[in-house]
């Protein structure tokens, strides 16, 4: 049954979902006229430019608080765990179709939040509160599909949330930390952030997300530059592989093109979160003067996901060649693998682990927010608080269950997420569009 039910979610991200992601996002990169390309120099102006500027107009939290709210979600074990269970199941090409879903989720991303903070509305808490949910009902017009994303991506944290517990378990597990323990560790931190609210919320991950990131991407630039001999090489692979796949454990899995489109477009949507519209949940509350110019820190957020972290990953475990021979149940070992096999077991073991226990915490912390505000929006405020307390059970389930399962039901209410927030977007191109020029205008730029 199983079988048949993963069958069955292969073919939703090879075919429809493959469509939409890669359709809707060359429509609005069309729209937009491919402003992530032509416009890069004044995005990274506006972004990484001004991280510290606190922002003008209505909101709750600041520009930066809101993308490293963002970025805390979208930086996570995807990053570490999901590039080289991607590569076991789809071998090392499917990194390139993820880089293509990434290319065009740019457009998305930045649609996405310019939506979000349009029909944007203030709750019983007096907080800026947003997303697809209320761009559906609001500006769509379609309150039934509003609700059902609300529905979709509640149900689509909880394998997301024991998917992250799983993979700090299973690095905790290369330093001899029984999982029952981490899990507990786990469930004690991420409650005591998630009971206090955006605010608090945000605080912690202005300061822990460009920590962690830095910290992760220089170790692991290390690490590759050690066997700098290998990068040509891998690129090769990379390229070669995307359309004459070999998968690192061998077998179907990898060994025709499908699955290694499937799996780069799943990881990397599921990365970068590009056309999922979570993201704009954290957005929604950022005091911003124009939605395009918050929008413009989704752009950046692709970047820094998937075409750095996501890439140095990637190469961390190619050019040193941990990945051969590793089957999809031991992907989240790779890294920790890769990195002590440069640097040894109790540097290179101890540090991936404080840095999964970081990426895990952050994204936990956010994604249960999100959870939290689609309980809010169907159910209303106190509700909320019972899916909090269910959202943190399932880090428990997660340390205790094989991450390949959950992977697989993770993709499917991912599936879900994707198709009903996509037709919202889509319908609501135009406003887009008028939003952008209208900034882009204010700016000087055509």
């Amino acid at each position: 049954m199983f079988d048949a039910f993963k069958h069955l979610v292969d073919w939703l991200w090879l075919y429809p979902i493959l469509i939409i992601l890669v359709g809707g996002g060359i429509t609005m990169s069309i729209t937009l006229r491919f402003f992530q390309i032509t416009k890069l120099p004044f995005i990274l102006k506006e972004t990484f430019g001004k991280i510290f500027k606190k922002g003008e107009g209505d909101g709750t939290i600041t520009p930066f608080q809101a993308a490293t709210s963002a970025l805390a979600s979208t930086i996570g074990a995807a990053n570490i765990v999901g590039v080289p269970l991607a590569i076991a199941t789809g071998g090392p090409g499917a990194i390139f179709w993820m880089w293509i879903i990434a290319i065009f989720g740019c457009a998305l991303k930045y649609s996405e939040i310019i939506l979000g903070i349009k029909y944007r509305v203030k709750n019983e808490n007096g907080e800026y509160v947003g997303g697809p949910m209320y761009y559906l009902k609001n500006g769509a017009k379609m309150p039934i599909l509003g609700s059902l994303f609300a529905f979709f991506l509640m149900v689509e944290i909880a394998p997301s949330i024991a998917t992250q517990s799983a993979s700090i378990v299973q690095t905790a597990e290369t330093i001899n930390i029984p999982p029952v323990i981490s899990g507990i560790a786990v469930v004690f931190i991420v409650g005591l952030v998630v009971y206090g609210g955006i605010k608090r919320i945000s605080k912690v991950t202005e300061k822990l997300v460009p920590f962690m990131a830095i910290a992760y991407f220089l170790i692991a630039l290390i690490v590759v530059l050690f066997s700098f001999e290998n990068i040509p090489a891998t690129f090769s692979l990379i390229f070669k592989g995307a359309f004459n796949p070999t998968a690192a454990a061998g077998g179907f899995a990898g060994s025709v093109v499908s699955a290694t489109i499937r799996t780069g477009a799943a990881r990397g949507a599921y990365s970068n979160e590009a056309g999922m519209g979570t993201s704009t949940i954290a957005h929604s509350a950022a005091v911003t003067d124009y939605p395009a110019r918050q929008a413009l820190w989704g752009v950046f957020e692709v970047i820094v996901d998937t075409l750095c972290i996501c890439t140095i990953t990637a190469l961390l475990v190619l050019t040193t060649g941990t990945w051969s021979g590793v089957g999809a149940d031991k992907a989240a070992a790779m890294p920790s693998m890769a990195i002590q096999s440069v640097l040894g077991t109790k540097f290179g073991g101890g540090f991936l682990t404080i840095c999964m226990l970081m990426f895990v915490l952050s994204t936990l912390i956010v994604i249960i927010f999100y959870g939290e505000k689609q309980a809010e929006y169907l159910f209303g405020l106190k509700t909320s608080k019972i899916v909090r307390v269910i959202y943190l059970c399932f880090i428990m389930i997660g340390a205790l269950c094989k991450l390949d399962n959950i992977v697989v039901l993770l993709d499917s209410a991912l599936a879900c997420v994707i198709a009903t927030n996509m037709i919202g977007v889509i319908k609501l191109r135009k406003e887009v569009k008028e939003e952008s020029d209208k900034f882009f205008e204010s700016q000087n730029l055509k």
